[in-house]
């Protein structure tokens, strides 16, 4: 499983042109899931990326977690996330999960970060769906999480 992690000044999902969620700042996470991911990749990763301190102390220092700092989460689902682009120039997704496996661990992620966070705090965009994000990257601040480590090629 894979988050990659932005530190946001705002962040809103539109779906068919409407506006789907919205968070006034804090952390968008982007997940992609693995076909060989389980319950507890999905577990041990929303931990990780609660847990990260790339959030400002008041001295200025990257010291401090979203679940510290009492930002807001954005997570949405995005199985690019997996692309293999070692051949050719057109991606290929075969290390993707099948949706029905992915949702599920998706799912879980986001269940998992509203019992760290609080479910207020928590939003989401809709797996599946064609979305269009907007943010304001904060920083940038850009990290990129992985549930295991990445297979050597």
């Amino acid at each position: 499983m894979r988050a990659l992690l932005q530190r946001v000044k705002e962040c809103g999902v539109e779906i068919d042109g409407k506006e789907y969620s919205n968070i006034p700042g804090g952390l968008l996470i982007f997940l992609g899931v693995r076909k060989d991911d389980v319950e507890s990749d999905a577990d041990s990763l929303a931990e990780r990326s609660g847990s990260l301190r790339i959030f400002n102390d008041s001295a200025g220092k990257m010291n401090l977690s979203i679940l510290e700092n009492r930002g807001s989460v954005m997570i949405v689902s995005q199985f690019t996330l997996y692309a293999n682009t070692r051949k050719g120039n057109r991606p290929g997704y075969s290390d993707a999960a099948p949706s029905q496996i992915a949702e599920k661990l998706y799912d879980r992620f986001c269940d998992r970060m509203r019992l760290l966070a609080g479910t207020e705090r928590v939003s989401t965009g809709k797996f599946g769906a064609m979305m269009n994000v907007k943010l304001v990257n904060d920083g940038p601040v850009t990290v990129m999480l992985e549930s295991k480590e990445p297979r050597q090629a």
